[in-house]
């Protein structure tokens, strides 16, 4: 600093022997020269590779980096703390913070999702994110050692929200989101912290060395206030046994469509369904989609229509996949239970499959649905419903029941998927037959009212039909209209 004053000293003294042009000149230069000085490079994630995995053989890593985001600096993160442990000036201690970690990385490359995931999260909200870099303990070809490096990660991790705890942050206002090892990272944490973090959110925590393990060796819904996972490869890199207070597996959790189904498409094979879960969380923020899901005992009875309604949700409808799972808390803790919910998604971004429910009754039977009532104790039945639109023509789901007796047939609702959004729906065709092999009491129904009520956006009024004859083998076509209010 002495010499910059006698640097600066000197120059004034030979001004007085150059021009006006010249001095302009070089004020400007000493100016862009400290400004230089000031200016802090970004942070950037940890750029290792293949060669890093094999020194780690034999020199084991362990380095954390914490890297600050906010909407101020969302193209250049900055040190969560400052020399001398002081706060990074960008971070607010009255905003949520979100804290992103990421999971096994053996050939040592950066998450290809994550800058989209920032952009995406700070364009939601107005918040803090906390990229936790620990990729120096990830990148290793022994799996083991990443797996013990987790519980030094949430070690590590605890003595920085000490720190910002002092500072007057609230671990209230903290939401992990961890990917595969960084969800039980996640759960670690939050062990360390009595399950006093506001939230965690596993995306497809991982399942080799956690599966069948206890609360205390993995992710748990007592990690925290609340817990939401997300399970998109169970059979694979993932995990299948619920862990929080609502676990969601979209298509059944095990394998994902759009992804390879061959090891000839090369590391896309094995990771694909693990990392759907970080896509699918961030379709739900980055789309006007509602990802809709089911509470069901297992997918095959999803996929055989026993579970198409959330009435135990009451007025906040199904609960949905996302960040926006949160809105479910209260319900969900109420009913201090594992709540399992399943959802068909499509193979490509933005996934989104919109959904609604079909109720049809009959006109002398009350609140009784008499469609396909078959006598066979075994048989399956099938009703299918066309929606026509002004430019499409979508099908509904088969609805498959097994037999029951007349009396114990009530109203039963209808799982309908689109790959499109349901809209100015022009008229709806119904129709059913039978095969050579089922018996029905009678081929002709009288039906009071057919309802469709768009679980997607159930803020839409559902749309009705009255009073109609079904016969078998013909199709009627109904133009439907906005129930009446004490129908719906």
């Amino acid at each position: 600093m002495n010499f910059r004053i006698s640097f600066l000293l000197n120059l004034r003294a030979a001004f007085t022997f150059i021009g006006f042009p010249m001095r302009v000149y070089i004020f400007l230069c000493l100016m862009c020269w400290a400004r230089s000085e000031n200016k802090r490079s970004c942070l950037e994630f940890s750029h290792l590779s293949i060669k890093d995995s094999f020194k780690d053989l034999f020199v084991p890593q362990m380095e954390i980096s914490l890297m600050l985001y906010t909407r101020k600096n969302l193209n250049c993160a900055e040190p969560l703390f400052e020399q001398h442990n002081s706060l990074n000036v960008n971070f607010s201690i009255s905003k949520k913070t979100v804290w992103l970690i990421h999971g096994y990385r053996p050939t040592g490359s950066s998450p290809t999702w994550l800058q989209n995931f920032l952009r995406i999260l700070l364009n939601q909200e107005d918040i803090n994110i906390i990229v936790v870099d620990w990729n120096r303990g990830a990148t290793t070809f022994l799996y083991n050692r990443a797996v013990k490096n987790t519980r030094k990660v949430a070690v590590s991790l605890s003595g920085y929200i000490r720190n910002l705890l002092k500072h007057g942050a609230s671990l209230g206002n903290f939401h992990f989101i961890g990917m595969s090892l960084g969800a039980h990272i996640s759960g670690f944490v939050g062990k360390i912290f009595q399950g006093q973090l506001g939230r965690i959110t596993g995306l497809d925590p991982a399942g080799p060395k956690f599966s069948g393990k206890s609360f205390n060796d993995r992710l748990d819904y007592t990690d925290a206030k609340f817990v939401d996972v997300i399970h998109s490869d169970t059979n694979g890199l993932g995990i299948k046994e619920p862990l929080g207070h609502i676990d969601f597996y979209p298509n059944g959790g095990k394998t994902q469509p759009g992804c390879p189904k061959s090891i000839l498409s090369g590391i896309q094979f094995i990771k694909c369904d693990h990392q759907r879960a970080v896509y699918l969380f961030m379709a739900s923020l980055e789309t006007n989609c509602n990802f809709i899901s089911f509470p069901c005992p297992s997918y095959e009875d999803f996929k055989a229509g026993s579970c198409v309604d959330c009435d135990n949700f009451n007025e906040k409808s199904c609960p949905r996949l996302g960040y926006q799972a949160e809105l479910w808390e209260d319900v969900l803790k109420e009913k201090r239970e594992e709540t399992t919910v399943f959802l068909d998604t499509t193979g490509a971004s933005p996934f989104c499959v919109a959904r609604a429910s079909s109720t049809m009754l009959n006109k002398d039977g009350g609140n009784r649905h008499l469609v396909l009532l078959p006598i066979l104790e075994e048989s399956i039945v099938c009703y299918l419903v066309k929606l026509y639109f002004t430019n499409m023509l979508s099908i509904l789901n088969s609805l498959f029941r097994k037999n029951r007796s007349f009396n114990e047939l009530q109203e039963v609702k209808i799982l309908a998927q689109f790959l499109n959004d349901v809209v100015n729906i022009s008229s709806i065709g119904l129709a059913y037959s039978q095969s050579s092999h089922w018996q029905f009491i009678t081929g002709r129904y009288k039906i009071q009212r057919i309802m469709l009520q768009s679980l997607t956006y159930p803020e839409r009024p559902p749309l009705c039909i009255y009073n109609f004859v079904l016969n078998k083998n013909e199709e009627v076509f109904l133009n439907p209209s906005t129930c009446t209010s004490k129908e719906i």
